[in-house]
């Protein structure tokens, strides 16, 4: 069966992208804690982070490095920061989140915007991940 990820992954389901290669797909988280939270995942569909094979989990951090310069460079912060918690959706990811201070990771309250803004970041973001 499909993950949310994989449906999204295969145009199924509409998203905001900001990068994708052969291996992996990034896009904007749509619940984001701060204005440019990206969610970064393989398209091999996989449970657990974990379990990916070595190589893919080794390519999966460098892209994410990738797309978190990528975001630095639009979104004003301090620094990217990353998590994986994996529950919320079935298939592997990466939570990368602009940050200027510890408390922005673990913010409960998550930032609603409109699609116009999500839009703009999204484009804003694919531009620097391609320039």
């Amino acid at each position: 069966m499909s993950t949310l990820f994989s449906k999204i992954i295969a145009g199924e389901i509409p998203c905001y992208k900001v990068a994708e290669n052969e291996k992996f797909y990034a896009f904007l988280d749509i619940n984001p804690l701060t204005k440019g939270h990206t969610l970064v995942v393989p398209k091999q569909e996989t449970d657990y982070i974990f379990d990916l094979p070595d190589e893919l989990l080794a390519d999966m951090m460098l892209f994410s490095k990738q797309v978190a310069f990528a975001i630095e460079k639009v979104i004003p912060c301090k620094r990217i920061g990353m998590t994986v918690i994996g529950l919320e959706v079935p298939h592997a990811h990466i939570h990368l989140i602009p940050i200027n201070k510890e408390a922005d990771m673990f913010n409960r309250h998550k930032l609603v915007l409109e699609k116009e803004a999500f839009e703009a970041i999204a484009e804003a973001i694919a531009a620097a991940f391609l320039g």
